[in-house]
């Protein structure tokens, strides 16, 4: 297990998570993690780059590491983590391994369900393309799960950092001080005076929109002018934003066990967080180091045991 490079806030390790929890100076963080958010290799029938376990092979996997990660979180932490959809091999039906994953996980880790999340990305590529553009007997599958869980049903929480624009029907409502009270169809009764504090923001729901598109951040020229082979499943910077700002604090530390292009661990920085990532592959690892704005330097020379 080998230090890649520091931050003012942040390690990255290569290595794999399974042995940096194995390590003996790896237990002082035990209950100490406020956050670990993370999005595994998918449960694809198909073998990707960045690797992937199939079947049952998989829920095993990632349900032995809730345990782990148990020991690791603090008493008021949450885990946030994304599972893609996966489709049976040559049949236009889904798989249920994913879900699967995540109740394996929940359960064997004992966590409560907090949330369910689902991020909608407009500009995913149309699959599984036999069936959505060959065929044409199904639609682009366009969303991934993020399951949020935690130690406790009161984890540490505060949506009112992450309100959102409010809509030009409620700016007009807040100006004019004045709507249609009363009883709704849907049996709702509405008070006079319930809308007409201005709380700074609209409330978000758990549906986040986020595309992945963009070609042209420092990450994606850092990799360029270094001839470095980008990551090929990087997340926009707006998920781990949310989740680190609705869920910690400044100075709270952050886990990503499958740290690839870093993401998690920029967006850490930037919100002034602590951050632990962790990924084996050094490819990832040296094209991580163009999301920093004070750009790190690579260290694997030194290691731990």
């Amino acid at each position: 297990m080998k230090i890649a490079y520091k931050t003012d806030n942040g390690i990255f390790y290569k290595a794999k998570i399974e042995k940096v929890l194995a390590s003996k100076k790896f237990d002082k963080y035990k209950s100490k993690i406020d956050l670990i958010f993370f999005s595994p290799p998918f449960p694809l029938n198909r073998k990707k780059k960045y690797g992937n376990l199939q079947g049952e092979e998989y829920i095993n996997w990632l349900s032995d590491l809730s345990i782990l990660f148990r020991e690791y979180l603090s008493e008021k932490g949450s885990i946030v983590i994304e599972v893609g959809n996966s489709w049976e091999t040559g049949v236009p039906v889904m798989s249920t391994l994913a879900l699967k994953s995540l109740l394996a996980f929940l359960e064997k880790g004992e966590y409560h369900l907090c949330q369910q999340f689902i991020w909608n990305n407009p500009a995913k590529l149309p699959s599984p393309a036999q069936w959505v553009n060959v065929e044409r007997n199904r639609v682009k599958d366009s969303f991934t799960y993020f399951w949020w869980m935690s130690k406790t049903p009161f984890p540490k929480a505060d949506n009112r950092k992450i309100l959102t624009e409010y809509s030009k029907s409620m700016k007009s409502l807040l100006k004019n001080q004045k709507y249609n009270s009363g009883n709704r169809p849907s049996e709702h009764n509405i008070g006079e005076t319930s809308f007409l504090t201005n709380n700074e923001g609209a409330i978000p729901s758990n549906v986040i929109t986020a595309a992945n598109t963009q070609s042209n951040t420092n990450y994606q020229k850092y990799c360029i002018e270094k001839n470095v082979i980008p990551h090929p499943a990087r997340m926009p910077e707006a998920l781990p934003e949310f989740f680190i700002k609705f869920l910690t604090d400044e100075n709270d530390l952050i886990l990503d066990p499958f740290g690839g292009s870093n993401t998690t661990g920029a967006v850490a920085e930037k919100l002034n967080r602590k951050w632990i990532s962790v990924e084996p592959n050094i490819e990832y690892i040296k094209g991580s180091i163009g999301r920093f704005d004070k750009t790190p330097k690579l260290i694997l020379e030194e290691s731990i045991s």
